[in-house]
């Protein structure tokens, strides 16, 4: 975990840190868990089609298991992330990944519905302890990368979101639920890797706690009032995502009549997108400006989103990737712009974008989930296509020329 290389003339307006050098070894590991940490969690949603029919769940019982694990991650994120801002605990880490190991056991074994919603509450523990500390190893690991750090971190994420699905494919479907317990030997595996990094992540702690991150001339108000439009853009992301992870399956089996494997190929696309928008975000952010990103990623997927509900398959196909790789691209933008406006609050940054808004995409999972037992999976498809729209509220966000430090 030693490779490096030197960091760029950091970009106007954001704090520039001492001259240090960035991780690669150790943004790819913990990249690496992120993916490991997604696949369990995007192997819950995938495999909702078989879980509805071996227990004989509504719509609404499907919204209720995801309001398990985002809630659940949603509540604890940002507890830990502010305790972890106060005493981190980067050694920490490999126990998250114990608590989605023992989810994932859960899950395969289970008898009962109780079951799975105890097995999906804690997948959310384990996310819940994973994303506040890793999202501060990878900053510690930019170099003054900090949109390319968190895109390499979140892509490991969001790849392992759009493995689920082919997995629960072409495994869990074909031999049954109990398969999902081979998953564990993936969590096991990332458990060893974060010990390692959490080593790591101490020693480089403790070498910059000497360079605290640079304040910024912004008052106290236009602060909160920026990071709860950034919070409602991401909100607005996450109710479409949720009806895009948690519907999609169903929707283009009632349209199409595709059987279950097709329409997680279809979610797959979906979720390929999102992994190459979000490696974009971060990148394009680090050289134009995360202000930039978040407007045409959040306001440039529009045309799409309304497009969906109306299309032939192909153009169903193509446009879930499109969606996808716009909509993605803002949240690395996202995390880093909130980062600056409150720098020093890596973990509660990362736990509230990480789980309370994730959490209230949960709660959105669960009202579409009844929404469409009354109304028919198209229509939520239908209202969600305009969500983008709220996209405008980033006029309300402080401009770049502001946040000097």
């Amino acid at each position: 975990m030693q490779m490096t290389s030197p960091q760029p003339a950091p970009k106007a307006g954001i704090a520039a840190p001492a001259a240090q050098l960035t991780s690669w070894g150790v943004l790819t590991a913990i990249s690496l868990c992120h993916m490991i940490n997604d696949v369990m969690q995007s192997m819950l949603a995938a495999i909702y089609p078989l879980l509805r029919v071996e227990f004989a769940l509504s719509y609404a019982q499907i919204g209720v298991i995801t309001l398990a694990f985002q809630v659940t991650a949603s509540l604890l994120q940002p507890l830990i992330g502010m305790a972890t801002d106060r005493h981190p605990q980067p050694r920490s880490l490999p126990f998250g990944m114990g608590s989605t190991l023992a989810g994932v056991v859960l899950l395969a074994t289970a008898h009962h519905y109780a079951m799975l919603l105890a097995g999906a509450m804690l997948i959310g523990i384990g996310s819940a302890v994973f994303h506040p500390e890793s999202s501060r190893v990878a900053r510690l690991a930019s170099g003054g990368r900090f949109g390319t750090a968190q895109s390499v971190f979140q892509l490991g994420g969001n790849f392992g979101t759009s493995l689920g699905p082919l997995l629960a494919a072409f495994i869990v479907v074909p031999l049954g639920r109990p398969a999902v317990a081979w998953f564990a030997v993936a969590a096991a595996l990332g458990a060893a890797i974060l010990w390692r990094v959490g080593a790591w992540a101490e020693t480089r702690r403790r070498a910059a706690a000497a360079r605290p991150d640079q304040r910024l001339r912004l008052p106290r108000a236009t602060v909160i009032r920026a990071i709860a439009v950034l919070a409602a853009l991401v909100f607005t992301k996450n109710i479409y995502t949720a009806s895009m992870s948690s519907y999609f399956t169903f929707f283009t089996i009632d349209k199409f009549g595709l059987s279950t494997q097709g329409a997680q190929l279809m979610l797959f696309l979906f979720l390929v997108g999102m992994a190459g928008g979000v490696m974009l975000g971060g990148v394009i952010g680090d050289r134009v400006g995360p202000l930039t990103v978040i407007w045409v990623s959040i306001l440039g997927v529009l045309p799409f989103t309304l497009l969906l509900p109306h299309v032939g398959l192909q153009a169903t196909g193509v446009l879930a990737v499109l969606i996808g790789l716009i909509l993605a691209s803002a949240f690395p933008a996202i995390v880093v712009f909130a980062q600056e406006l409150v720098p020093g609050r890596t973990g509660m940054i990362a736990g509230l974008f990480f789980g309370f808004s994730f959490g209230m995409g949960g709660i959105a999972a669960a009202a579409l989930g009844v929404l469409a037992d009354v109304r028919g999976i198209q229509t939520v498809f239908q209202l969600c296509s305009v969500l983008p729209v709220l996209g405008l509220l980033t006029i309300l966000l402080p401009r770049r020329d502001r946040m000097a430090g």
